[in-house]
Order: structure tokens, then sequence, then C-alpha cells
């Protein structure tokens, strides 16, 4: 499947704050991402506890040691809602 992605504004302030190493981090797993959102690579898995706050399934994309990328998928379309610690996951 051809997939569209788009980030929200919430996920460019976080992606913003993070260190120059972790912004490189990022943009390799990103290049990864595009091709696949769920390439082993990233071990991305669902998360459960936001999935059902939020009433669709969110996952999350391995990016580096406790660095995560937090998406939804809405038809074709990749939407990016938070990078950061695992301490995005709680709400």
């Amino acid at each position: 499947m051809s997939y569209v992605f788009k980030t929200i504004p919430s996920f460019r302030k976080a992606l913003s704050k993070l260190s120059p190493g972790q912004k490189h981090s990022a943009k390799a797993a990103f290049k990864i991402f595009k091709e696949n959102p769920f390439d082993p690579r990233l071990r991305t898995h669902k998360i459960h506890k936001l999935s059902a706050i939020y009433g669709k399934t969110i996952h999350s994309a391995w990016i580096e040691g406790n660095l995560r990328s937090v998406f939804y998928i809405d038809g074709n379309m990749v939407v990016s809602v938070d990078i950061g610690t695992h301490d995005i996951y709680r709400v």
C-alpha cells in the first residue's frame, strides 16, 4: 500500500525539542518508516491504552533507546502525533 504521511503540530513541536543526536536517529528511522511503517526494524506495535482513549488504533515505532514515535493510520494516511520517551504513552 502507498501511504501519505502527515504530522500534526504537537509532533512537530516535540520533534523540535529533541537533541541533535535524537534528531539524527529520528531522521534515519523515518527514512525506513516512509518505506513501511511496520518494518521489523522499527518494532512497531499497538499502544492499547492510547488506542482506547482516542478510539482509533495508535501505534508506536522504535527510534532508539527510549525514543518512540506515535502514529495512527486513517485509510492511506499515516498521521504522526507525538515523538518522545515512553512518557508520551501517558495521557
